[in-house]
């Protein structure tokens, strides 16, 4: 086998037409910012409903609003410690350095308002939606609520196509190293926003569930349940800015990771084919989001959704096979400067076939998850039928049944994505670079479809708190209380499909950073010893896990993923148990509550669930960037490696399983209040009640936050790898071990800490 870190490191020259499309791009990108205004104004026109539905989706906008605020007050600390951090990592020259931290800030800036804006907008048309639910408009609720995810799914392709084109124009050649920081800082932001608001709203659906709906026997939405619009508030936090920053550093991250194998596979056309990919999904973003229309004919809302994906998922394809074959030669000799050992290996493969190949599986695989999550999580569908007809013998059965249908769409989706990734690899005829570069384009075009795949999230949460603000205003009866029901229905398999697909966007990215990371590790031995000079085999990216210290690496990788998702669903139940105490709390000393003349104190229990959930989101994302930093000083690139791939293998595992079980149990209980086995108050609904208890902090909390882990603990090792080879080489272990163990021991540190935090209340 032989490695190209020179490859890497050739001066590229973006300029005549490379530089024109470039700038094409960026315009594409401003251009899908624009829209996203555009249809803002669209959703904001439609009426808010009656004075009741106003006054409670203001307590749930005002209540979102303080959370992020407070969110954002919190990680900008983190923010700017990274920031002066990252001058102090290796660097070619001081000019990359600053733009590194530079565009780690835009990163992080970018994430943080793609998840503000989804937030913002989301909690302002669910009031919508219910009012077009409470007109007997069922295409016009849909229309909103899908337009509304169509301004986040803008915004983010917009955002992220901006960062990718910028760095290319403003660094040329250098715009993959310096978009290592804007990939790392959109995975930070994005993993924060995801495990705090992931804590928030499972803190408090779990909460309001378990009192109001198991001890107290009232409605979901109950107004008053002093936790329901903490409740409402959670979605938003967790499920729309949460979701849309995780997709914006899936974005990012993907991107980055085909920019640096792009670049070292094809030159200055692999700086720019990775820009024009996505670009083109932006217009098919659009073109999905407009073809979004309820037709009367359609069974439920999830037709019309599966219709304007798979069709928009078709154009993407036609139009990136035109783009390719019209901008890329037919041999590798046709590239403006071909990689003389990539020519030796795979002379005969044809970039066109290559990439456009690899496009396709992307598409393919977003496609295939599409149906393989629906199957899974959808009502109707065996897995969920099977789930709610186990509620007849108690709750016992119910999670036996929902943990079953997680393993198994665990498996069939891991295999699913495996085949992907492989399938990719294969075009590389040979080559590993190129094979790593065909695996980063399966990314981008499987992003193709993410402005759509980022409205199907959105519409999830907005579907949700638009039942809630009928339920609790009372002012939506009738047909629109059945439309508002079965748009929640769906909106849950979307968010279960998006997360499927999210998972899939993780692996990819992390797969093709998995192979940047290699190539870091050759480029920083050439840069360390003489030319020629002899290295360990650990240094030149071989992976042996017959080397004791790789196979630690590999069992601490796949460690980390458990112990981080353990983290998470632990701090949903200790967060969940305070809010069920100041629930209960109230009702005993409110017993006008129930009967209507005392008013809960709903904002209590938003405010339990913020500092919670901010508190507990520290040690989380210590582990995410502290623990390869212990392994790689500690144990050595080699075992970096193997870590990373640990925690791949375990994280798609784990992702998949506790988002489709969640999925599973939350529509099993949909299906017995649709009235099944003797509908809502039945022991069947006490038992799916208690089965979507178990599953919310698993499909919404642990789940989604491990694909930003993976990518965040990639791109650390990416960052830090020069380094570590700097400390290797030389006679410098002692330092590198003193670097590994101060590491531990704010892990370590951290972990102490978390077990001894209290959730106590004072009354």
């Amino acid at each position: 086998m032989r490695f190209y870190a020179a490859a890497s490191t050739n001066a590229v020259e973006v300029i005549g037409k490379e530089l024109n499309i470039t700038y094409v791009v960026l315009g594409i990108s401003l251009a899908a910012l624009a829209i996203a205004w555009v249809l803002r104004g669209q959703v904001l026109a439609a009426s808010e409903g009656t004075a009741k539905m106003i006054e409670i989706a203001e307590a749930v906008q005002e209540g979102a609003a303080a959370y992020l605020k407070r969110q954002f007050t919190t990680l900008s600390y983190f923010v700017g410690i990274v920031f002066f951090l990252l001058f102090a990592l290796p660097a070619e020259t001081l000019s990359i350095k600053i733009g590194r931290s530079l565009f780690f800030l835009m990163g992080a800036a970018f994430s943080a308002l793609v998840g503000y804006n989804g937030m913002w907008l989301a909690v302002r048309a669910n009031v919508r939606v219910a009012e077009a639910a409470r007109q007997g408009s069922a295409a016009g609720a849909v229309q909103i609520a899908f337009r509304t995810g169509g301004v986040v799914g803008m915004t983010t392709v917009g955002l992220g196509l901006v960062g990718a084109a910028g760095a290319v124009l403003l660094f040329k050649s250098d715009a993959p190293t310096v978009l290592e920081g804007f990939g790392f800082g959109a995975a930070m932001l994005a993993m924060f926003m995801r495990v705090g608001g992931g804590i928030f709203t499972k803190a408090a659906d779990v909460g309001a569930d378990l009192v109001g709906k198991v001890e107290k026997n009232i409605p979901e939405d109950d107004p008053r349940n002093p936790a329901t619009i903490a409740d409402n508030v959670g979605d938003n936090v967790g499920d729309c800015a949460g979701m849309a920053a995780d997709l914006f550093e899936s974005y990012a991250v993907t991107l980055v990771a085909a920019l640096i194998l792009g670049k070292a596979a094809f030159g200055v056309e692999g700086l720019v084919y990775p820009l024009i990919v996505p670009a083109i999904g932006i217009v098919t973003a659009v073109i999905g989001i407009f073809l979004t229309r309820l037709r009367s004919t359609d069974k439920s809302a999830m037709t019309a959704i599966n219709r304007s994906f798979f069709l928009s998922a078709i154009i993407s394809a036609v139009l990136v096979g035109l783009a390719t074959f019209t901008y890329l030669p037919a041999t590798l000799n046709g590239l403006i400067a071909p990689n003389a050992d990539i020519l030796a290996e795979a002379g005969d493969i044809n970039p066109r076939v290559l990439t456009f190949g690899a496009v396709l599986i992307g598409i393919a695989l977003a496609a295939a998850i599409q149906v393989l999550t629906g199957f899974f999580t959808e009502v109707g569908r065996r897995p969920v039928n099977d789930v709610s007809a186990s509620s007849q013998t108690g709750a016992a059965t119910v999670i036996l049944a929902g943990i079953s249908v997680g393993f198994e769409s665990a498996v069939y989706s891991a295999l699913l994505i495996a085949s992907a990734v492989f399938g990719a690899f294969l075009l590389g005829g040979g080559s590993i670079v190129l094979s790593l570069f065909a695996i980063a384009i399966a990314g981008t075009g499987l992003l193709t479809t993410v402005g759509v795949i980022v409205a199907m999230d959105t519409f999830g949460p907005i579907s949700d708190n638009a039942q809630g603000i009928a339920e609790m205003s009372g002012d939506v009866k009738g047909e629109g209380a059945k439309i508002l029901t079965s748009l929640d229905a769906v909106g849950n398999t979307t968010k279960a499909i998006t997360k499927g697909i999210a998972i899939a966007t993780a692996v990819l990215a992390a797969t093709a950073l998995f192979g940047a990371f290699t190539d870091a590790i050759k480029a920083a031995v050439r840069d360390a010893v003489a030319a020629g000079t002899e290295v360990a085999p650990q240094f030149q990216g071989v992976l042996d896990v017959a080397d004791p210290r790789n196979l630690v690496g590999l069992i601490i990788g796949a460690a980390v993923v458990f112990l981080f998702s353990g983290l998470a669903v632990n701090a949903v139940s200790r967060a969940a148990g305070a809010v069920v105490m100041e629930v209960r709390n109230q009702f005993k000393l409110h017993p006008g509550i129930m009967n209507g003349t005392q008013k809960p104190e709903y904002g209590r229990v938003v405010d339990i669930c913020t500092r919670d959930s901010l508190r507990e989101l520290v040690t989380p994302g210590i582990l995410a960037v502290m623990a390869p930093i212990a392994v790689g000083f500690g144990l050595g690139v080699g075992a970096l490696g193997a870590y990373l791939a640990g925690a791949i293998g375990t994280g798609t595992l784990m992702a998949v399983f506790l988002s489709n079980s969640g999925g599973a149990w939350d529509n099993a209980k949909k299906m017995v209040e649709d009235g099944n086995y003797g509908g809502k108050g039945s022991d069947a609904h006490a038992a799916t009640i208690i089965g979507d208890t178990v599953g919310d902090p698993f499909k919404d909390t642990a789940g989604p936050a491990i694909n930003p882990l993976i990518k965040v603990m990639n791109l650390v090792a990416l960052l830090i790898t020069p380094a570590i080879v700097g400390f290797a080489l030389p006679t410098q272990s002692s330092a590198s071990i003193a670097i590994a163990l101060g590491a531990t021991a704010f892990i370590v540190a951290a972990l102490v800490r978390n077990r001894r935090q209290s959730t106590s209340i004072e009354y």
